[in-house]
């Protein structure tokens, strides 16, 4: 079994916020694969389904962000799953825009989702970072964060969504860089490689004159 935990904030006033994106990739994976309908549980919504025959449940913590950890801790323990068996996808300001890096373990790096739920089940599960980018300036960072996608991040938003849910499949299998290998293949599939082009036909004439400069004095 797998639990996928996607961070976030509860209501229709965070829910386009870059701080979101977590719960916006965990509801791809439950529409492209049929999970069932949320309900609420360990307070949160979950709902479940079945990725490549690996039962695997979808939790977004209905806690706020910086509490996320009380209702993982509490989903984890009643399914006796271990931090291996947890997958949390976040926001990652210092990831470039649509790029994503999967590890396990390691520190919270400034998110407070991330320390709750260490502090909760231990460091060593795994996540999903999903890079928003960088504003460039430090005194922007929190309005970055907390403010909402524009328009013209669809272009990548929705492609990098679509991705993540494809590839979902690889993470109940355990396969970690490969799920990130795929992600990162189906945003930049390889180029075919162009024909070289075909020398034209030679002429009667250029025909005759190389003969000509082919054939030995004399002859």
């Amino acid at each position: 079994m797998i639990l996928l935990v996607g961070l976030g904030n509860p209501g229709e006033k965070y829910a386009r916020q870059r701080h979101n994106i977590g719960f916006m990739a965990v509801d791809e994976i439950i529409r492209r694969h049929n999970f069932s309908p949320e309900r609420n549980r360990f307070q949160g919504l979950l709902c479940e389904g079945t990725l490549s025959g690996v039962k695997a449940l979808v939790l977004k913590p209905q806690t706020y962000m910086n509490e996320s950890g009380r209702s993982v801790g509490e989903a984890m323990r009643f399914f006796k799953l271990e931090p291996s068996d947890v997958v949390v996808m976040h926001d990652e300001l210092d990831l470039p825009a649509a790029k994503v890096r999967i590890k396990t373990g390691g520190g919270a790096a400034g998110n407070n989702g991330i320390r709750s739920i260490a502090s909760h089940i231990g460091p060593e599960f795994r996540r999903l970072r999903i890079g928003i980018g960088h504003p460039g300036d430090r005194a922007r960072v929190s309005s970055h964060v907390l403010g909402d996608f524009a328009k013209a991040d669809k272009v990548w938003v929705d492609p990098l969504l679509d991705a993540i849910a494809e590839a979902a499949p690889l993470l109940a299998q355990g396969k970690d860089s490969t799920f990130a290998n795929k992600v990162h293949l189906i945003l930049n599939p390889p180029q075919p490689k162009k024909p070289k082009p075909e020398k034209p036909p030679e002429s009667g004439n250029q025909t005759r004159q190389k003969k000509q400069k082919d054939t030995p004095d004399g002859v």
